[in-house]
């Protein structure tokens, strides 16, 4: 598959993953993640997801592979060095590389359509396709493929590059996150659906239930090919956090057929924040309760305040974490989650994206809002830093501030 360099390049990162992953450390940092996402947690979690920073920390012409999934096997290995080297979070490296099974979607069999962003880091933005209720029959069910006859020969071949390093893990997806709303706007736009909202009520009722039936369909076809993979260990969860925990995959697990219930759900509407509780749950959060019930363990919410709508959020079958967004009020969560679910704070990102970073304003927001939470299940997930100026160490300082604020701000809590 790869060339010899190739080849060469990937044993050698692979050897330094190792040796990171086989400090103690990664350990103990798992341990803690099995305690806080059980609610047993000793204190809040602390994780950096660089999101768009990735391309400063680690830009494509950083890679020297050539082929193209040895490059992402290279850009996995050298994330989790440069994960070690400056951001020093609860993240445990691990030493298991997924390998991942080859498989097809079909989606919804017609793309959105969009006008691409003019530079790196830039916006783009959907043109809308739907201009008219009929015009969603262009739109089918997905379709899900397994192709096992390639999926041998990656496997097969990996073994024999990386085996004897790292520990080799065959997956087949491993992330169950829907965007009902976001796909509704993807085709019809998101100032149409404002208005659909209104003016054709039925059609969006119509439209996100294909979407719900749509996705469960394709969830299950993932479940009947073999293809759905345990996620119970350092998977991104998408609310927040990451997912370890013994809660999953369950007493009646099946190792030779992973099924829904073994692992972790989440959605969220990010298009209807400004949208009010009761257009919430009628057009959008009624239909991802639906799918949600696939789910041992679920999340929900992203950049979505759900300040005002957590009654109904609440009624979310196993739901276990909450997004609180930058823009939302800790203090409206607190007295609602308490103990009894993981609020996922997501506080500003921006701070990092200065000229200069301020880490006054990170200082002010982290003890404040640590206060606020009162001794809930907190987990402090910094995302959306799309640059911190070519600065990694901006990371480090953050984790520095955020460890800082628990100890002075948290203790003050109990």
């Amino acid at each position: 598959m790869f060339s010899k360099q190739e080849e060469a390049i990937l044993v050698s990162l692979a050897k330094e993953v190792r040796r990171i992953a086989d400090n103690e450390i990664n350990g103990e940092k798992r341990k803690f993640w099995y305690r806080h996402n059980s609610l047993k947690g000793e204190r809040p979690a602390v994780f950096v997801h660089p999101d768009g920073s990735w391309g400063e920390l680690l830009p494509d012409s950083a890679l020297e592979c050539s082929d193209w999934y040895a490059r992402h096997i290279e850009w996995t290995l050298r994330q989790r060095i440069i994960r070690d080297r400056y951001i020093p979070d609860d993240v445990p490296i691990e030493r298991t590389l997924h390998i991942e099974k080859v498989w097809h979607n079909s989606w919804w069999g017609v793309a959105p359509k969009v006008v691409p962003r003019e530079s790196q880091g830039g916006s783009w933005h959907h043109v809308p396709i739907i201009e008219k209720p009929a015009d969603w029959k262009m739109l089918k069910m997905p379709r899900v493929e397994y192709d096992d006859h390639s999926t041998k020969l990656r496997w097969e071949y990996m073994q024999n590059l990386l085996g004897n390093i790292l520990d080799l893990d065959l997956v087949g997806n491993c992330y169950y996150n829907f965007h009902l709303a976001h796909w509704y706007c993807d085709f019809r736009g998101l100032e149409n659906m404002y208005m659909d909202l209104i003016l054709e009520p039925d059609m969006v009722h119509e439209t996100i239930g294909f979407f719900a039936e749509g996705v469960i369909g394709m969830f299950r076809q993932m479940e009947e090919q073999g293809l759905v993979s345990l996620n119970n260990n350092d998977t991104f969860h998408y609310t927040g956090g990451i997912g370890y925990t013994d809660e999953l995959p369950g007493e009646d697990f099946d190792p030779n057929h992973v099924k829904l219930k073994n692992v972790w759900g989440a959605a969220e509407a990010q298009e209807f924040d400004s949208v009010s509780p009761e257009m919430h749950e009628e057009f959008v959060l009624q239909y991802e309760r639906k799918v949600l019930e696939l789910f041992g363990l679920n999340g929900y919410g992203c950049c979505d305040n759900l300040g005002k709508k957590l009654h109904n959020v609440l009624k979310i079958k196993n739901l276990r974490r909450v997004a609180v967004c930058p823009w939302a009020d800790i203090a409206e969560f607190a007295p609602v989650l308490g103990d009894k679910y993981l609020m996922t704070w997501k506080p500003q990102p921006a701070y990092l994206a200065h000229e200069k970073m301020d880490t006054e304003a990170v200082e002010k927001e982290l003890n404040e809002g640590i206060k606020k939470a009162n001794g809930c299940r907190l987990e402090l997930i910094l995302r959306d830093t799309h640059t911190v100026r070519n600065c990694p160490e901006r990371f480090t300082e953050w984790v520095k501030i955020a460890r800082n604020a628990i100890e002075q701000s948290w203790n003050n809590t109990k």
